[in-house]
């Protein structure tokens, strides 16, 4: 646990040992929950971390020849 100062802005700085253990890079989504916030790692690149999560196949070809969706 940290207790971390705002800056004039309102900004606040994680530590470098939470933002490598969590492995923060660059962006973060921050949800207000009521009466907390809650901070997210966001990826660097999101395409690449949904890479493989959807089983999306090529519409395949009945033998009449018309497409089936699947």
């Amino acid at each position: 646990m940290s207790i971390l100062e705002l800056d004039r802005n309102g900004g606040v700085t994680l530590p470098k040992e939470i933002r490598e253990s969590l492995g923060i890079g660059e962006k973060v989504l921050v949800i207000n929950a009521g009466d907390h916030l809650k901070i997210i790692p966001l990826p660097s690149n999101p395409i690449q971390i949904l890479h493989g999560t959807f089983n999306i196949k090529n519409s395949s070809k009945t033998e009449g020849g018309s497409r089936v969706n699947s």
